[in-house]
C-alpha cells in the first residue's frame, strides 16, 4: 500500500485525501496535478491551461480540501462552472476526494433546481460551493453576504463561462468576495479576455500549461448508447442477447454497483461475479482464474479491482458507468483487443455525461460511434440463434437413438410429435420468451434520451413524439417547452423551476411529461397568462423555459 500512495502522498497531501484518491483508482498524479497541486497548497493565485480530461479538477480539488477546516461550519472555497452538468461534476468529484474527511459538505448551485435547499445548505455551514455564476448571484440578491467568509475561489472552463455571457456575473461575485482570497483560474485557451480578469482579480499569479496528449485505441471497436440512469441494468441485459462473447468485463464506479449488477447477471442465468475493493486477495484470484479457464463470462468490477487485470479471452468491455477521465477509459477498454484479438467496447452515457463522451473522443481522437439498443426482433433472433447452436448437435443420430422411445411417448401422452417437441422445447429453454409479441411484454424499450440523426432511426422517435397527451386534468391548461430529454431535462427539473420562479404551491401543477424534444405541463388555467409572463425569464439546465399553451389540433 505504501508503494501505491507514493505519487500523491509525495505532493505533501492529507492522508486522508490520499487515500479516498487512491480508492479511486489513481496511482500517479497527472502533469496538471504535479505542477498545479504545490502551488495552490502554497497559498498562491494560479492561472492554469489545460483542457478537460487533464485531470484539473483533482488538481484544484485536493489541495482545497486539504486547506479546509471542516471544523468551521462556513462556505471556505466556491468552484465557479459554466454549466450545470460541470458543477454537478466537479461537486461529485468533491464528494468522492472528501470521503474520508467527516465534517466536510458540498452543495451544487445551479438553475433550474429549487433556490431554497441550496441556500439552506449553505447557510447550514457546506465547505464547498460549486455553482453556475448565474444562479449564484440570484442567491447573492436574496443574501449580499453569503460568499464573505469564501478564502479560496477557482473559476473552471473560464472561457467556456465568458462565451455563455457571465462577465457580468462574475464581476458581481467577486465583489461579494474576500480581497484577501486565494484565486485559481483555469482555462483551456487565454484570450484577452481572460487575462484581463486575471489582471485585475488576480495577484501575482504562478502560470501552468498542460499539452494535451492524444491517447489512440484503434484496435478496439467502440461505440456508445444513451440510457437513463435508472435503465443501466435493463440495458445491460438486453446488450449481453445480442452480444457474441467469450468473456466480458463490465465497469461500474462503486463496489455496491459491483453487486447489485453480478446479481441481476446471477439471476438471469449468467455466470458473473463480482470484483472490487471488498474482496479478499485470494478470493479475487479465484475469480480471475474461473474467468480466465470459462467457469465465469462476466465480472463487474470497479477500476481499482481490475488493476492488474489480464484475461486474454476477454473479447467485450461494458463501461456500465462512465469513467472519471479518458485516460481511465482508455485503461478499461484496454483489457480487451490483446495479443491481435478482436475487441468490442460499449459506452452507457446518461444525458449528462455526453459531455465527457466529447472529452473522451477528443483525447483518444475517435468517434466513439453512436448504437441503438437492440429491440424486441433482434432479441428474439438471437435467442433463436443460440438454441439453434445449441440443438444442431444433437440432431445427429437422435432419431435412431431416441425415435423408439419418441413413439412411445406420444402414444402414451396421447399427443403429436410436434406437440411433444415443443413441450420438450419449453421445458429446455425455461420458458424463455420466443415470440415477438412475448419478448415485448418481457423486455419494454428503453428509450433513448437524445435526437438521433440518423434516418432510419426517425420512425420510431417520430411514433414516440406523436404519443397522445395524458387526458387534461380539471381546470388546467396543458403548457408546452422545447426542452426535453435531449437537454438533459427531467420532470424534478421543471418542477422545481416553476415551483421557485412562479410561485406556485406544488399541487397547483398537474403531470409533467418529458419526451425527446419537447416537454408537457399541466398548469392552472386560472391565471395562466400572467403565470407565463413571470416565468419567461426562468432558465432550466442554462436553456430558457419558454413555456407555451399547448394547442391540441
Amino acid at each position: 500500500m505504501t508503494q501505491e500512495l507514493g505519487g500523491f502522498a509525495a505532493l505533501e497531501l492529507h492522508p486522508s485525501i490520499v487515500a479516498a484518491v487512491v480508492a479511486t483508482g489513481y496511482e500517479e498524479p497527472s502533469a496538471i496535478q504535479q505542477q498545479s497541486i504545490p502551488i495552490i497548497l502554497a497559498g498562491h493565485d494560479m492561472i492554469g491551461q489545460a483542457q478537460t480530461g487533464t485531470g484539473k479538477t483533482a488538481a484544484f480539488a485536493l489541495p482545497i480540501l486539504h486547506r479546509i477546516d471542516p471544523s468551521k461550519r462556513e462556505p471556505q472555497a466556491l468552484i465557479l462552472a459554466p454549466t450545470r452538468e460541470l458543477a454537478l461534476q466537479v461537486a461529485t468529484a468533491f464528494e468522492t476526494y472528501a470521503k474520508q474527511m467527516p465534517g466536510v459538505t458540498v452543495v451544487a448551485v445551479y438553475g433550474g433546481a429549487p433556490m431554497g435547499p441550496q441556500l439552506k445548505a449553505i447557510r447550514n455551514g457546506a465547505q464547498i460551493v460549486v455553482a453556475t455564476p448565474g444562479r449564484l448571484c440570484d442567491h447573492l440578491r436574496r443574501d449580499e453576504k453569503v460568499l464573505t467568509t469564501v478564502n479560496h475561489l477557482v473559476l473552471d472552463e473560464a472561457d467556456e463561462m465568458l462565451k455563455l455571457g457571465f462577465m457580468d456575473d462574475l464581476e458581481v461575485i467577486f465583489k461579494a468576495m474576500p480581497e484577501t482570497r486565494q484565486t485559481v483560474l483555469f482555462s483551456a485557451t487565454l484570450p484577452q479576455s481572460i487575462r484581463a480578469i486575471a489582471e485585475r482579480h488576480l495577484r501575482d499569479p504562478k502560470h501552468v500549461k498542460i499539452q494535451t496528449k492524444t491517447q489512440t485505441v484503434t484496435a478496439i471497436e467502440q461505440a456508445h448508447l444513451l440510457v437513463h440512469a435508472d435503465q443501466k441494468t435493463s440495458a445491460v441485459l438486453r446488450l449481453l442477447e445480442v452480444e457474441e462473447f467469450d468473456a466480458l468485463i463490465a465497469f461500474v464506479r462503486t463496489k455496491q454497483a459491483t453487486l447489485d449488477l453480478a446479481s441481476a447477471l446471477e439471476a438471469k442465468g449468467y455466470k458473473a461475479a463480482a470484483l472490487n475493493g471488498d474482496i479478499a486477495q485470494n478470493q479475487r484470484e479465484r475469480v480471475i482464474d474461473s474467468l480466465k479457464d470459462g467457469r465465469l463470462d462476466i465480472v463487474v468490477a470497479t477500476d481499482v479491482a481490475a488493476r492488474g487485470l489480464d484475461v486474454p479471452r476477454i473479447t467485450h468491455v461494458f463501461n456500465v458507468d462512465m469513467p472519471y477521465d479518458p485516460e481511465s477509459y482508455v485503461h478499461r477498454i484496454g483489457r480487451t483487443g490483446r495479443a491481435g484479438r478482436e475487441g468490442r467496447a460499449l459506452l452507457l452515457v446518461t444525458p449528462r455525461e455526453r459531455r465527457m463522451l466529447q472529452v473522451i473522443e477528443r483525447v483518444t481522437g475517435q468517434k466513439v460511434a453512436e448504437v441503438r439498443l437492440p429491440n424486441a426482433q433482434a432479441v428474439l433472433d438471437a435467442r433463436i440463434k443460440k438454441l439453434t447452436t445449441s440443438l444442431a448437435p444433437l440432431v445427429g443420430d437422435a432419431e435412431a437413438t431416441h425415435g423408439d422411445l419418441l413413439d412411445r411417448l406420444t402414444a402414451d401422452i396421447g399427443c403429436s410429435p410436434r406437440a411433444l417437441a415443443a413441450a420438450l422445447l419449453r421445458k429446455a429453454t425455461n420458458a424463455q420468451a420466443l415470440t415477438l409479441e412475448a419478448v415485448e411484454r418481457e423486455q419494454p424499450l428503453v428509450p433513448n434520451s437524445a435526437p438521433r440523426e440518423r434516418t432510419g432511426d426517425r420512425p420510431e422517435r417520430g411514433e414516440r413524439e406523436r404519443r397522445a397527451p395524458m387526458p387534461l386534468g380539471e381546470g388546467r391548461a396543458r403548457c408546452r417547452t422545447a426542452l426535453g430529454a435531449r437537454d438533459g431535462i427531467a420532470a424534478k427539473n421543471l418542477l422545481g423551476a416553476i415551483l421557485n420562479e412562479g410561485g406556485l404551491a406544488r399541487e397547483a401543477i398537474g403531470r409533467i411529461q418529458v419526451r425527446d424534444s419537447f416537454s408537457l405541463v399541466e398548469l392552472p388555467e386560472e391565471g395562466l397568462e400572467r403565470l407565463l409572463t413571470k416565468l419567461k425569464d426562468t432558465r432550466v439546465a442554462g436553456k430558457q423555459l419558454k413555456l407555451r399553451r399547448y394547442r391540441e389540433d
